[in-house]
């Protein structure tokens, strides 16, 4: 995980709505000395290790099941829903998904880079938690679930990009 870094959130990025509106948001950023298309992120991405672990879980406990095929599908486009999330916005260099309960967000994008004559790209990868509505219709904060789980929110955000990268890396070397 030395390769991932905590990142500012791009100007640009789908996440930014997200951000003035009061979400927390944050944004880690890995780099790869190669070129990768956002869709060979975005599979790579949902078909680590790690990240099959989470839809094993997703599957069993919360009866939203999930393929790499289905990844592939979402990272090339074809599909609209990956597991718990649904797609909120597309851009050819990014994705924003939102989960089945509506609060929280799960963002990818890659950004072309130089170093000297080598092509390569950063890697970003960024969540947002929106605050609950309280009952009377005011937002009512994050919560003491997200307060408690946040440090792992941090740590396995870092681990999943870190094995997406890795899969990258060896993707790279076949």
């Amino acid at each position: 995980m030395a390769y991932v870094r905590r990142h500012p959130v791009p100007q640009q990025a789908l996440l930014q709505n997200l951000a003035r509106a009061g979400a927390y948001v944050d944004c880690y950023a890995a780099d790869i000395m190669r070129a990768v298309t956002h869709a060979e992120f975005v599979e790579a991405f949902y078909t680590t290790w790690l990240f099959r672990l989470e839809r094993w879980i997703l599957a069993r406990f919360c009866a939203k099941p999930s393929s790499d095929a289905d990844a592939a599908l979402l990272a090339d486009a074809r599909a609209d829903a990956f597991a718990a999330w649904t797609v909120e916005a597309r851009a050819p260099d990014q994705v924003l998904l939102c989960d089945f309960t509506g609060r929280t967000r799960s963002w990818l994008m890659t950004v072309p880079t130089l170093a000297g004559d080598v092509a390569g790209t950063q890697l970003l990868f960024g969540s947002a938690v929106v605050p609950a509505r309280g009952t009377d219709g005011d937002r009512a904060g994050l919560g003491l679930i997200f307060a408690a789980l946040l440090g792992f929110h941090k740590l396995y955000s870092r681990a999943l990009l870190a094995a997406a990268r890795a899969r990258l890396q060896r993707r790279r070397s076949r």
